[in-house]
């Protein structure tokens, strides 16, 4: 499955030097401030990932599904997933939202990197489901995510725990382009970095063509 990253951002070097990091981290510690539950007996963190239960084995990280089995994407062997998960344990905070949500511009420097996240997220998601709002709708169903009232169809989700995206497109049709935006809860500058939401957009758009093509 084609994943795509930026080239000024490759996963190899990316990963090696976050699963070090891990290894220093006091896992107790960083379930408090991630607001994750850690089973020390079994050294697991207990991560949630875009409505899916995993397990994240301390100190040598490794991200197994709860349940036995994967849905249709496979987060365990998706190492922008790994990098996702190792940078919230290893340097996120879990913040209680006031309720509002942030454009991609209002995060803390994503002015700067808005032009990116515009085509790799924003671009990408109003072509996946922009002519196609019943399998959009259809697939944030098997997320479990919640309608909300928002553009011609708009939903609500959890894409780790507790930081909420909305995903909202407005339909296509022959005269007009179909366009969408990318809403984060303000509580995720507190654990990722404006470059982080450019990948928490890709695997929420790949996970949505996956559960729409399942």
């Amino acid at each position: 499955m084609e994943f795509p990253y930026e080239k000024d951002n490759k996963e190899r070097i990316p990963l090696t030097h976050y699963l070090e990091e891990y290894q220093k981290i006091d896992p107790k510690e960083a379930a408090l401030r991630c607001g994750m539950e850690f089973d020390e007996e079994k050294q697991q963190f207990h991560v949630r990932l875009m409505g899916y239960s995993y397990l994240a084995d301390y100190p040598e990280f490794a991200l197994h599904p709860e349940e036995g089995e994967e849905g249709p994407v496979h987060f365990s062997e998706m190492v922008p997933a790994k990098i996702i998960v190792l940078r919230f344990l290893i340097s996120g905070q879990s913040v209680k939202s006031t309720g509002k949500y942030l454009t991609y511009r209002e995060v803390p420097w994503g002015e700067v990197y808005f032009r990116q996240f515009e085509g790799r997220c924003l671009t990408r998601l109003k072509f996946a489901f922009g002519f196609k709002l019943n399998e959009f709708a259809a697939a944030m169903e098997k997320l479990g995510a919640e309608k909300i009232s928002m553009g011609d169809a708009a939903y609500e989700f959890e894409f780790i725990n507790g930081l909420h995206v909305r995903f909202i497109l407005w339909a296509g049709d022959d005269e007009f382009p179909p366009s969408s935006q990318i809403l984060f809860e303000d509580n995720f500058p507190y654990a990722y970095q404006a470059e982080d939401l450019a990948v928490v957009g890709d695997i929420s758009i790949t996970t949505l063509k996956a559960l729409a093509a399942s």
